[in-house]
């Protein structure tokens, strides 16, 4: 069991577009119970290898609180395909989203429902996963991580605003800052 330092907005390795997968050994087994033992720890519901400062195409997910039960995985490689997002502001409520990499804060952002992700597991079996609502956002999440965004990227004009006070003021916004789940304090 290994929990790593997430990588906070402004290292390179979040803002460029990870490298695919090409050697399935043990280096990568051991990347992704990593990544799930930092997921859980931090905690969230997704997790990218980028996240960590592996730039490879990979994350976790792992989320069981709704109707359909536990809900965790892996996808290595993956391709997403999803519905277009719905128009209009979004519900700052019900469409809210946060980021470990942007820690303990949360914005809305208008999100497609429905997602359908393919790529491969551990093993290289064939994944795919047909999911919408909170599933739904939870792929598009981490796939963006893959191509190099951060959720963040895609906010309106007001949020980014918002979003450049916060990096200031918190000393963020430059290659090499983490923070430890578990160990720091990003709340306040």
């Amino acid at each position: 069991m290994a929990i790593l330092p997430i990588r906070i907005t402004g290292d390179p390795v979040l803002h460029s577009p990870a490298e695919p997968v090409t050697d399935f050994d043990d280096s990568l087994r051991q990347l992704v119970t990593d990544l799930f033992d930092t997921m859980d720890a931090a905690p969230g519901v997704g997790l990218a290898a980028p996240q960590v400062g592996v730039p490879l195409r990979v994350f976790v997910y792992g989320y069981d609180t709704d109707e359909y039960g536990p809900w965790r995985g892996v996808v290595i490689n993956p391709e997403l395909w999803i519905t277009p997002p719905p128009a209009g502001e979004p519900d700052e409520e019900l469409e809210s989203e946060g980021c470990l990499s942007f820690p303990g804060e949360r914005f809305p952002l208008r999100r497609a429902d429905e997602a359908i992700i393919t790529g491969v597991d551990l093993d290289r079996n064939p994944v795919e996963l047909r999911v919408d609502g909170w599933r739904a956002r939870i792929l598009q999440h981490e796939y963006d991580h893959l191509d190099g965004y951060l959720y963040l990227d895609r906010l309106g004009r007001h949020d980014r605003k918002i979003v450049h006070k916060v990096t200031r003021k918190m000393g963020w916004g430059v290659p090499g800052v983490s923070w430890m789940p578990g160990e720091d304090d990003l709340d306040g």
